[in-house]
């Protein structure tokens, strides 16, 4: 079977833009492919520690999982859910794969050139955790990656890491599809980024600090609902989706097909030729609200003993998984 694998970081509460943007879609994918497709979905707590914590870190890994089951995640035996520190392969293969990459392909990734710049330094773990990642995918010969288009430069490395590996060693590694191919397997055109509500030129994120820009899992839905009210929009006075000439108005449409699960197309095609912006977030903040509404009540009824079940019997699995293919690396460097 065909392995689809994917993370969420558990720092904090998670965003609107999380929950749209990377765990609906992938609740969604793993519903419609864990009857043929190892399903693994594990918790980077590794990636985690790269930047300050915000709360009790096992406090938030445990709240990941709940979002997941909330969310709809249903489990069989093809689902796996485990944390990244509890399979040292992770971290074994990560420095492997550190012999295997440059300097100049890491340095050139975009998110290090972000968190770096304006800094005297940061930590290294900024700078590796692309081939911490790389490690996590290749582990378990995954295929398909579901992530947001911030990620994708990051697929890319991981496939010519994979690929390196390969030509040198053998046919050690699965590479994981394209960048197009993974965009194909989400049911995208592109990359879900929900944006920032106040500035939409930038995606949604839980470190701004104007609390008006983003929307938290744990916001009270009224609250949310005003948040969509004050959202940035633009004096064009016309719906339409323009991702370049008019984000705020965009991301509003966005939020709504995915808060509804009506095809986005059908969203815009609903408001076309409509010119009152007042009326479209009055919508969506209903939908944000009557969604915040409904998933916080699944959330508070998902125990702690329900989540470390599914840890203990996923961490087993990926043990198992993790170290035959780690054993194949340390073979290929004479460590073994």
């Amino acid at each position: 079977m065909k392995t689809i694998l994917t993370g969420i970081r558990s720092n904090s509460v998670l965003t609107l833009g999380n929950y749209l943007g990377a765990l609906l879609p992938m609740v969604r994918l793993a519903n419609k492919h864990s009857k043929d497709s190892n399903i693994n979905i594990f918790v980077p707590d590794l990636h985690s520690i790269i930047s300050d914590v915000d709360g009790d870190l096992r406090s938030n890994i445990i709240r990941t999982i709940k979002y997941y089951l909330a969310a709809g995640l249903e489990i069989n035996e093809n689902v796996h859910i485990y944390r990244q520190s509890y399979v040292p392969a992770h971290s074994e293969l990560c420095w492997i794969l550190n012999c295997v990459a440059t300097m100049g392909e890491t340095s050139r990734m975009i998110q290090y050139k972000e968190k770096s710049k304006g800094q005297e330094s940061c930590n290294v773990g900024i700078f590796d955790y692309p081939i911490l990642m790389a490690a996590d995918i290749l582990l378990y010969d995954a295929t398909y990656v579901p992530i947001g288009e911030d990620q994708f430069q990051h697929i890319e490395l991981t496939r010519n890491l994979a690929m390196r590996f390969n030509h040198k060693f053998g046919e050690i590694f699965t590479v994981p599809a394209k960048t197009s191919d993974q965009i194909a397997f989400m049911g995208v055109n592109e990359g879900i980024r929900i944006r920032d509500l106040l500035n939409p030129e930038k995606k949604m994120s839980k470190s701004t600090k104007a609390e008006n820009s983003k929307i938290m899992l744990d916001d009270e839905p009224a609250k949310a609902a005003k948040k969509i009210m004050s959202a940035t929009t633009d004096s064009l006075a016309k719906v339409k989706f323009d991702m370049f000439n008019q984000p705020g108005i965009s991301n509003l449409l966005q939020i709504e097909s995915l808060v509804t699960g009506v095809p986005l197309q059908d969203v815009i095609s609903a408001w076309a030729g409509e010119t009152r912006y007042g009326d479209l977030k009055k919508k969506v903040a209903e939908s944000v609200s009557g969604m915040l509404t409904v998933f916080q009540e699944k959330l508070a009824a998902i125990s702690d003993e329900q989540v470390y079940e599914l840890l203990e019997q996923g961490e087993k699995y990926a043990n198992k998984v993790a170290n035959v293919k780690l054993l194949e690396a340390q073979k290929a460097f004479h460590l073994r």
